[in-house]
């Protein structure tokens, strides 16, 4: 056996083959959509995924505001953040943000499952989400894929 040719290889910036894919969340449910796309985001999708290194493809979400959640979950659930003042907790159910920001109910859920240090900040810049059928990365072409899910 040559044993070069079990040598891991380590893709670094430039080697890396980002493309840009579009994702539909037209009926999907939250959670498992947003796990798809983070790992899409991530490159683990790919035989050459490096742990510390961006080699994931730019995501495309349309139809945003068409997400599901399960069971009683746009009522009860809770996103909590705080101004920064004494007494300053805000608290925002999935309803009340669909109806403000349709995209961010599926930003946030995208970049809970990023890893939570510089490489996970710069993943969520790949990823772009809009409430409508309608986005401006035409010029990109991106692939569309259906999730089985």
């Amino acid at each position: 056996m040559d044993s070069l040719s079990y040598k891991t290889v380590f893709v670094n910036k430039q080697e890396a083959q980002k493309g840009w894919i579009l994702l539909d969340a037209e009926g999907q449910t939250l959670g498992r959509f947003a796990s798809e796309a983070a790992k899409i985001l991530r490159g683990k999708n790919k035989a050459s995924f490096t742990p510390n290194m961006d080699c994931g493809d730019y995501v495309v979400i349309i139809n945003a505001e068409k997400i599901n959640l399960t069971g009683k979950k746009w009522t009860d659930k809770v996103y909590v953040r705080h101004t920064g003042y004494p007494g300053g907790q805000r608290f925002t159910t999935p309803t009340e943000m669909l109806a403000k920001f349709p995209a961010r109910i599926l930003e946030k859920a995208i970049k809970g499952m990023l890893p939570k240090n510089r490489l996970g900040r710069e993943l969520f810049r790949n990823v772009h989400v809009y409430a409508g059928t309608e986005h401006p990365h035409q010029a990109q072409s991106p692939k569309a894929v259906t999730l089985s899910l």
